[in-house]
């Protein structure tokens, strides 16, 4: 399964940059990933046009999504895996949040909770769900220290 994280706009700050880079470092471990820095919400919903023995499972993060423990997410990844999905698309909106016409083309919609947070954050706590998630997959002793 190819795995594809995609956010809109531009990342300023430096400490993000890195943080990205070390989540999508860690995930590559237990699955191929791919960051993406996107200009639009029409650019993300471009990316279900790919042509490919399935379509790509798009996933909008949007507060009025479906809340998720760290297990459920594990188990969402692991539901993925076991289908056949070859690939797996989750994606962070824009500012303003998503449009009507994005939350229904959506395969589904995950929330992280009932707090606003800045997107360049989301983007690193969804990153740090989704390698959390790999590892209570494959056992690994990183989730078991919460």
């Amino acid at each position: 399964m190819k795995l594809r994280i995609a956010w809109i706009g531009k990342t300023k700050e430096a400490s993000i940059q890195a943080l990205t880079a070390e989540y999508l470092k860690r995930i590559a471990r237990y699955n191929a990933c791919e960051g993406l820095e996107l200009g639009s919400e029409e650019a993300v919903l471009r990316l279900r046009e790919k042509t490919a023995r399935t379509a790509p499972v798009l996933v909008l993060m949007d507060s009025r999504g479906r809340a998720m423990t760290s297990e459920d997410m594990a188990d969402f990844l692991r539901d993925h895996l076991e289908c056949g999905t070859q690939e797996l698309i989750f994606a962070i909106g824009p500012a303003d949040g998503w449009s009507e016409a994005a939350r229904k083309s959506a395969s589904a919609k995950l929330s992280m909770g009932p707090m606003t947070l800045p997107h360049e954050l989301a983007r690193v706590v969804l990153l740090e769900q989704i390698y959390r998630g790999f590892t209570i997959l494959k056992g690994h002793p990183y989730h078991g220290g919460h």
